[in-house]
């Protein structure tokens, strides 16, 4: 089977090919016609349900992934959230989402000044394109989970919905 992924994120890939790993996982930069910073939970899945979407209409015949990280407010405090969505040929989509963790509110204040959660992230800890890496959640989290790890499980949500889905037609 051929995994797309709608990033060319590196922990996003690697999340990929830790879950379908006797597969072929490729990348494809696709748009996610969101906000460069999401921040609600609808917004982010959007932009996981377009990507793996948009990834569909260019590999008719992959199992296309999209994966987003964004921001949520839960009783007005600020969460770090994520989302997955996995599109396929005969149209199914299925969706899942991942750890939550709440942000420090000088990482709101700067978000409400308009920077990205991965941009702040970078200026706080001089770690270029952490993003990539540990992410946000590995530095709250004192790299006990690194980005890669967060979307690890939701990969792992949307393949277990899949072959539940395979195994039901059967």
């Amino acid at each position: 089977m051929k995994v797309i992924i709608g990033s060319n994120n590196k922990s996003k890939f690697h999340a990929v090919k830790a879950v379908f790993t006797d597969d072929v996982v490729d990348c494809a930069d696709v748009p996610s016609h969101i906000n460069s910073q999401p921040v609600t939970d609808e917004e982010t899945m959007k932009g996981a349900t377009n990507r793996a979407e948009n990834c569909l209409k260019l590999y008719p015949d992959a199992f296309c992934i999209g994966l987003e990280g964004g921001v949520t407010y839960i009783n007005n405090q600020l969460f770090l959230c994520n989302w997955g969505a996995l599109a396929i040929p005969d149209g199914s989509l299925f969706v899942a989402s991942g750890a939550r963790i709440p942000l420090p509110v000088f990482i709101e204040r700067k978000l409400n000044e308009g920077m990205e959660l991965g941009k702040i992230m970078q200026e706080i800890t001089e770690v270029k394109d952490i993003r990539h890496h540990l992410g946000a959640i590995g530095i709250f989290t004192n790299g006990s989970i690194s980005r890669t790890d967060m979307f690890i499980h939701v990969v792992k949500l949307l393949k277990g919905q899949l072959e539940t889905s395979i195994n039901d037609k059967y």
